[in-house]
């Protein structure tokens, strides 16, 4: 939980990015996101309308499904460390990540491939109906976007937001032309694991404020 100054300084924050950003082109439920997201990255340039792309159900379908208890998938360690604990554990949201599990790196090694591609394709359990936030690694976006594309799960919202110079850029650009899933991307190399948990809590942050909670 938040302390009061702690949540001080978070409105203390927000209300300088309002004053710094002035008018916007987001809609009412896109902004809050957009606005986290610069909170975490200090970035205001993800204010650019033409910066963060949304699928046009990317939201009312993450509310609901996280309101459902749905999985949350991410790449990295470093999203579930940027997440607010309290919101999976209120709404029954398992938190999943099978990038330092063992047997991916051996099965990894085997295939060839990298851990985060195989640690997407552990989880297809998880991903059909769940939520899954890409920070860090374009090769776990770009399998999530195969998996959809073969049919065999259909993610209530994929947050593909990788940071980098490899293939970053591009997996966006691919997630951004999909069809079969709700998404939230943005253009060219920025993004990370700190974007992929504020999109999360900011989505939460909608959900409470819709119930009054």
């Amino acid at each position: 939980m938040q302390t009061k100054k702690g949540q001080s300084i978070e409105d203390a924050s927000m209300q300088m990015i309002e004053d710094e950003i002035g008018t916007h082109q987001y809609s009412e439920k896109e902004w809050p996101i957009v606005r986290r997201i610069i909170h975490s990255t200090a970035d205001f340039d993800f204010a650019d309308k033409n910066k963060i792309i949304f699928h046009k159900d990317a939201i009312d379908s993450a509310m609901n499904a996280l309101r459902s208890g749905c999985s949350i998938v991410v790449d990295v360690n470093g999203v579930i460390g940027g997440l607010n604990k309290q919101n999976p554990k209120d709404f029954g949201n398992s938190i999943i990540c099978n990038i330092s599990n063992p047997e991916i790196m051996e099965l990894a090694k085997k295939e060839g491939k990298t851990r985060s591609q195989v640690s997407m394709r552990a989880a297809i359990s998880d991903i059909d109906g769940g939520i899954i936030a890409i920070g860090n690694a374009p090769t776990a976006l770009m399998e999530v976007i195969q998996m959809v594309k073969e049919g065999i799960v259909k993610p209530a919202l994929i947050i593909g937001i990788p940071v980098g110079f490899i293939c970053a850029a591009e997996s966006k650009e691919e997630l951004s032309k999909l069809d079969g899933a709700p998404f939230i991307t943005n253009i060219g190399r920025k993004g990370g694991s700190s974007s992929a948990s504020a999109i999360i809590n900011a989505i939460f942050k909608l959900i409470r404020a819709e119930s009054g909670s």
